[in-house]
């Protein structure tokens, strides 16, 4: 995995404090420093298109946002380091627009903490807008808290063969090794997610022999883990082949999970997409904590 610090916006809710406490724990498992950053623009000024990080100058308002800013970050400061004492903290306030700033803040990240909703956005979005942006644009792995995780529940991995999963595959074992988690890769497949292949003889109808889909869909699930146990031999796996529609089996596989690891973009859908259908479905509606796996840069 790559190195940086583990990185939490910090607005001063009580989402946002949350995902500073679960950020001290992940930065206390890698061991790595815990970054604490806030980002204010003025409330009456609207960001450039595009959104841009570049601080402008608005005076004693602006001074009056940075005192909050600071406050938070103290607040947030001290939650962490009473959550994992032995940690390193560091703490930023820039002034910049909030989406933007965390992005770029992805860049020398090895994860990105988000709690379910912050201060801002619609009380109605089962995510916030920070969550779902980051799960789309930042470039390291995204940890979006959801439900309740369970303490000695599996780490869930969703698995499709896509180069998207194996990110995903390589966060999971790592995660599951720093927690001392069990590994549930899951694959889930049904006759509509696979297409049938040409038969060898033109004249032999479309048609797959008994048992041969489930055969080929736990050979994929084997060969997208391949060399990852040799590489973890501390994880124990478990092959989970489920026959379903994968948002569904996901999401209720998550209700004993203690985390959710999925990729941004699998198979199917268009080419196109940031964030893909079974990803986006889980940052809403998972019942633990979430992690979208993204390239590391």
């Amino acid at each position: 995995m790559v190195d940086g610090p583990v990185t939490v916006g910090v607005d001063g809710s009580p989402s946002s404090i949350k995902a500073v406490e679960q950020g001290a724990e992940e930065a206390r498992l890698r061991g790595a420093t815990l970054r604490l950053l806030h980002a204010y623009t003025h409330p009456y000024v609207l960001p450039p298109a595009p959104l841009s990080a570049t601080a402008l100058p608005f005076g004693p308002a602006g001074e009056a946002l940075r005192e909050m800013g600071e406050r938070y970050v103290t607040e947030a400061e001290e939650r962490a380091r009473a959550a994992a004492p032995q940690i390193d903290v560091s703490t930023e306030v820039v002034q910049g627009e909030v989406l933007s700033v965390l992005v770029d803040a992805s860049e020398t990240s090895s994860l990105m903490v988000v709690g379910r909703r912050g201060l801002g956005g619609f009380a109605s979005l089962l995510l916030g807008s920070a969550g779902l942006h980051l799960s789309a644009h930042a470039h390291c792995p995204v940890m979006a808290l959801r439900g309740t995780p369970k303490p000695s529940g599996d780490i869930v991995l969703g698995v499709d063969g896509s180069p998207a999963a194996q990110l995903a595959t390589e966060f999971a074992f790592h995660e599951a090794s720093l927690r001392g988690a069990r590994l549930a890769a899951t694959h889930v497949f049904s006759e509509w997610s696979v297409p049938l292949s040409p038969p060898e003889d033109e004249s032999m109808p479309y048609a797959r022999r008994p048992g041969s889909l489930r055969e080929d869909e736990e050979r994929l699930l084997s060969e997208a883990l391949a060399g990852r146990p040799e590489k973890y031999p501390d994880v124990t796996v478990e092959h989970r082949c489920v026959r379903g529609a994968t948002r569904e089996k996901l999401i209720e596989a998550s209700d004993s999970a203690q985390l959710l690891v999925v990729g941004a973009r699998g198979r199917g859908g268009f080419s196109g997409l940031l964030l893909g259908s079974v990803s986006q479905a889980a940052l809403h509606h998972a019942r633990c904590p979430v992690v979208v796996a993204r390239h590391s840069r």
